[in-house]
């Protein structure tokens, strides 16, 4: 998933951070860790890993043992410098919103609708979020990533000094996560960022939203379509998705210069609508909207112009699988493709 911080997973990510590189051929050219001379910074953050992972039940031997037999992998460093979502958005798009998306994805929402279905009522999750979501992910689980989870998150966490405090906790949870739920570390594969299953949870969301929606005793987001559909669900149920509201509104924007509130990056929203709507910046279809809910202003870049979107409740918890807005709102229009090209038929 998504980076949770959505990323969270997310994106979260939360992130985001995800399989949105999916489709690329994966270069897992592999340094052996044994082979690096590690700085003395990298060496007091091991030794600090090692006593975390020891205070939350682990012997030290399990946690060097587990240190040991993870590598360093330079691919996993190229790959998180040039993600997708670097894109403008008229670039970005068209890799996720394509007519063979489409056809998978309505092809798994008829082949597991009695599931889907099951999640979004449970959940009270609209279902076309849910197929949305694993199809933006991992193509309906064609393309669940190449790397080894263990040396993703390991390369993260130790020589990836931006995010590295993020990355070596998520080292942590995917060891705690083998032994819950008994993986076979040796053939754990996933994104770069070390995400994992049809719907690409990074190991802490694996652990705190995942569910067993088949009723074998297992939480398999790895081979169990059942699970993966209701870990979904869950994932958006537990950040506040509401059920049937709207998520994001098409803006007019009528003047040459940009508009007075603020486009949102990340965090929390700290506008209004009635903070973001103005003369010469108005809701394309007329509609009855309560202007003192929390909203967000999104800026799309088009070639020739940028579109203005109104983010509300449903785009940001979209943003808690994976914080980008351009995430989010592929996420989006593709869920209303799914949608409608679901009841015509």
């Amino acid at each position: 998933m998504h980076f949770k911080t959505r990323l969270a997973a997310g994106l979260a990510l939360l992130l985001s951070c995800t399989s949105l590189q999916a489709e690329d051929t994966v270069n897992t050219q592999v340094t052996d860790s044994a082979k690096m001379t590690d700085s003395a910074e990298v060496l007091a953050l091991k030794q600090e890993f090692i006593a975390t992972q020891v205070s939350k039940g682990f012997t030290e031997q399990e946690v060097q043992q587990f240190l040991s037999s993870a590598n360093h992998n330079q691919a996993v460093l190229d790959a998180i410098s040039k993600p997708w979502e670097a894109k403008p958005w008229h670039q970005y798009y068209p890799i996720f919103l394509t007519d063979k998306r489409l056809e998978k994805g309505l092809a798994f929402w008829q082949e597991n609708a009695e599931t889907i279905q099951k999640a979004a009522e449970k959940f009270q999750v609209d279902p076309q979020i849910i197929v949305a979501i694993i199809g933006i992910e991992t193509f309906y689980g064609g393309y669940m990533g190449n790397y080894k989870v263990q040396d993703a998150l390991y390369t993260l966490g130790f020589y990836y000094p931006p995010r590295a405090t993020f990355f070596r906790s998520e080292f942590g949870n995917l060891m705690s996560l083998i032994k819950e739920e008994q993986l076979d570390n040796d053939n754990l594969k996933g994104s770069y960022a070390g995400a994992m299953g049809y719907g690409q949870f990074i190991p802490s969301s694996y652990r705190h939203y995942s569910v067993d929606f088949s009723g074998d005793g297992r939480r398999d987001l790895l081979n169990s379509k059942e699970d993966a559909i209701g870990s979904v669900a869950n994932y958006f149920h537990q950040h506040g998705w509401k059920k049937g509201a709207p998520v994001t509104l098409k803006l007019n924007h009528t003047s040459d210069t940009a508009p007075a509130a603020s486009v949102w990056v990340k965090g929390k929203p700290t506008q209004t609508v009635a903070d973001i709507l103005a003369p010469s910046l108005s809701l394309a279809e007329s509609k009855d909207i309560d202007a003192s809910q929390a909203a967000l202003l999104i800026k799309l870049e088009q070639p020739e112009m940028n579109e203005y979107w109104l983010g509300l409740n449903n785009f940001y918890v979209i943003t808690r699988y994976n914080r980008s807005p351009l995430y989010a709102m592929a996420v989006y229009q593709f869920s209303q493709q799914l949608e409608a090209a679901y009841h015509a038929k």
